[in-house]
């Protein structure tokens, strides 16, 4: 069912249109099966009048002038436009029913309830079909056969019916060839589903497009906004209601984000200036302890507080419009890193890459490996940063020889304050937000944080970015 998955289109347009064309085709089908039974029934019918026609002829030749002034001769006419030529009646004192061969019940008494409409006294009643080549009156004759040939298509078979009058020993058999099949019924139905098929695709794609335009501004609008985060004019109310009071819902919720988020903007301004301002003032005076050990224990507290509020304004700030993302040399982006690691004696290394460009923002790029690469040698005691080409695009990888994190953990890890080590003891643990930010940063450009236990042991951090 994989091939039929990769075939069945992706697009709503697409579905709606093949489920329907698949709907009418069925129905087609069912119709086109009634169809032909009606026809084989038309046939079976015609053949069963023109026996009886001739079998009364036998009987009472004046009764056949009468009949065809008569509503059934002209519906034997309707039924029977097209039979072949009848052949002549056979006499014989043999019931005309040869080893191996079916009767059939429901003709004979269909023919029989005709035969006694006409007044002949039928004792006994035979129908069946019978291939030519196994007829023995026509065996011997292959001129006859070859004629029924050309006026019946080349199908060689015929309806034989044996009949045995009341008061009477012999059979009179008559034979009719059975008429080719109707085709104008099968190039009805072709014509038929070709022009439906014609007319509700033009009018399917017609309404889908009516639906489907609306709803590809939507989502392209969704999207924008989702990376930029800056609203835009209202988008306008086109399509069928349902539509517009989805876009006119969508505009409003698109006001109201870009509302709390400006409005998150200046509250985090306010509260970075008015807390930077009094840490700023607490270094200083500070300086006036005379006590130099506990000078030290303050201007490190004071350090923390100020680190914690720049990754707090840093979380907030990120995915707001900033840089533009610029075609970027990972390889180097990560080396760049790992330098800043070795001159701080720190044991980072880089693994040898291919080389990788990738539209990006470097800064915060920067920002998230460089929080990876800190987890690592705060937590495992070394790094490893390896570049690769994943099969949906690059990866930053950042391996650890730490004890790892137990799997039910990893969820809980990537939210904002959650730490791998459980106290609270800056020496141990930062604040709990470098992998929160580098997680905002990776989904910023598309991509995804994953972390994972490595089975030779250690802790993996990858950055996976989508391909462009």
């Amino acid at each position: 069912m994989g091939w039929l998955a990769r075939l069945w289109p992706r697009s709503l347009r697409g579905q709606v249109l093949v489920a329907v064309m698949l709907a009418l085709l069925a129905a087609q089908a069912v119709s086109a099966v009634l169809l032909l039974r009606a026809a084989e029934h038309r046939r079976d019918a015609a053949m069963l009048s023109a026996a009886a026609l001739q079998l009364v002829r036998q009987e009472a030749p004046r009764e056949v002038e009468r009949m065809r002034d008569q509503r059934r001769e002209r519906r034997l006419r309707q039924l029977a436009p097209r039979l072949p030529r009848p052949l002549r009646v056979e006499w014989t004192s043999q019931k005309p029913v040869l080893a191996g061969e079916r009767r059939y019940p429901v003709r004979e008494r269909e023919l029989a309830a005709m035969l006694a409409g006409q007044g002949v006294p039928v004792a006994d009643l035979v129908v069946v079909l019978r291939p030519v080549a196994r007829d023995p009156f026509l065996a011997a004759r292959p001129r006859l056969v070859a004629r029924l040939e050309r006026e019946n298509g080349g199908r060689r078979a015929m309806l034989v019916v044996g009949l045995r009058r009341e008061g009477e020993s012999r059979w009179s058999v008559v034979r009719v060839p059975r008429p080719v099949a109707e085709r104008a019924v099968t190039g009805t139905i072709v014509l038929q589903t070709l022009v439906l098929f014609l007319a509700l695709s033009l009018a399917l794609w017609l309404l889908l497009r009516r639906i489907t335009r609306p709803l590809a501004s939507l989502t392209a609008r969704t999207t924008r906004f989702a990376e930029t985060r800056q609203p835009a004019p209202p988008l306008p109310e086109t399509g069928p209601d349902d539509l517009r009071r989805l876009i006119a819902a969508h505009n409003a919720m698109e006001g109201r984000v870009a509302a709390l988020l400006d409005e998150k903007d200046l509250m985090l301004g306010a509260i970075g200036h008015d807390l930077k301002t009094p840490l700023a003032a607490l270094r200083v005076r500070i300086e006036a302890t005379p006590d130099e050990a506990q000078r030290a224990r303050m201007a490190a507290i004071i350090e923390d507080m100020a680190t914690t509020l720049d990754d707090i304004l840093m979380l907030a700030r990120v995915g707001r419009p900033g840089e533009a993302r610029e075609p970027t040399d990972l390889a180097a982006l990560a080396a760049s890193v790992v330098s800043e690691f070795e001159d701080l004696g720190e044991p980072v290394a880089l693994s040898e890459g291919p080389r990788v460009i990738a539209p990006v923002q470097a800064s915060w790029l920067r920002r998230a490996l460089r929080n990876l690469v800190g987890n690592a040698v705060r937590y495992g005691g070394s790094a490893r940063v390896e570049v690769l080409i994943g099969g949906n695009g690059a990866v930053l990888r950042v391996d650890d020889n730490g004890p790892g994190i137990p799997d039910a953990r990893i969820p809980a890890l990537l939210e904002p304050f959650a730490r791998g080590e459980e106290s609270r003891n800056r020496q141990t643990g930062g604040s709990g937000l470098g992998l929160a930010i580098a997680r905002a940063i990776a989904e910023q450009h598309g991509g995804t944080l994953v972390l994972s236990n490595r089975a030779e042991g250690g802790l993996r951090a990858e950055i996976r970015l989508p391909a462009q």
